[in-house]
């Protein structure tokens, strides 16, 4: 396994792109209101990625066919912008990427729509928290799966199931690099160094684990039908603390994730 270390300069590209990709989050998430179509937000997204001289790592990958990935309430992942509208007490995934200068920034956040259930409610913060505890584990000398069973004993401990089709993923001047980076187990030995940018992107079912994809190829939902969440942030590992790409300034932190 070839796991890329970026250069102090190639770190500095990350940082730009991370945070484009972080505002433009930022700013979608704002027009994640009920009647809107999953296709406005698609297009809202590529015209903020356009603005910014970028384009999306997403589009055309694999023959994806959206800018971005929207999925809503028991949709886990890959949902594709189109006619369907939002509604009042979904919850709206969104998966944003952009390539800016011939690096990614990728990152994720599930938004509730208004009030919702208080069992949805406490899935997301908890899948926040996950997020926040796998973060914690990646620093130099770790190993992957420390990430990997940071989140699942966590998830687990608070009653939920991870989802094990999907994982998080090394990022840089491509959208998937080495290492994967699992929600769960021990099956990732590699060892975590100073300059790997990775993401780390629970994505956790309110029921049970086990997942099916629709028709339309791409979008993944809980074949129990129960809401899942997804959060995800490309991390970078230093000498010491990890280093949030995705976090914007004024929302850093080592204890909190948006």
């Amino acid at each position: 396994m070839s796991i890329p270390i970026k250069t102090a300069d190639e770190i500095e590209s990350m940082r730009v792109s991370c945070r484009a990709a972080r505002e433009i989050l930022e700013e979608v998430s704002l027009a994640v209101v009920p009647g809107v179509s999953t296709g406005e937000i698609d297009k809202l997204a590529a015209r903020l990625i356009n603005e910014r001289g970028g384009r999306s790592p997403f589009l055309n990958y694999r023959g994806f066919p959206g800018h971005i990935c929207i999925s809503i309430n028991d949709e886990i992942v890959h949902g594709i912008g189109g006619a369907r509208r939002i509604q009042y007490a979904d919850i709206v995934k969104l998966d944003i990427g952009i390539i800016l200068h011939g690096w990614v920034g990728d990152t994720a956040t599930t938004i509730p729509v208004g009030d919702i259930p208080a069992a949805t409610a406490r899935l997301l913060e908890k899948t926040q928290e996950a997020l926040v505890l796998g973060i914690e584990q990646a620093r130099p000398g770790n190993r992957v799966h420390h990430i990997s069973e940071a989140i699942e004993k966590f998830v687990v401990a608070n009653g939920y199931s991870v989802v094990r089709e999907f994982v998080g993923h090394g990022v840089g001047r491509a959208l998937h690099e080495e290492p994967h980076v699992p929600n769960y187990g021990r099956e990732i030995k590699a060892k975590l160094r100073p300059g790997m940018t990775i993401a780390i992107e629970p994505m956790v079912n309110l029921g049970r684990a086990q997942v099916r994809q629709l028709a339309d190829g791409w979008t993944v939902v809980t074949a129990d039908g129960k809401p899942s969440a997804h959060f995800e942030h490309t991390v970078l590992i230093t000498e010491e603390e990890p280093e949030i790409l995705t976090c914007l300034p004024e929302t850093a932190s080592k204890s909190k994730v948006r």
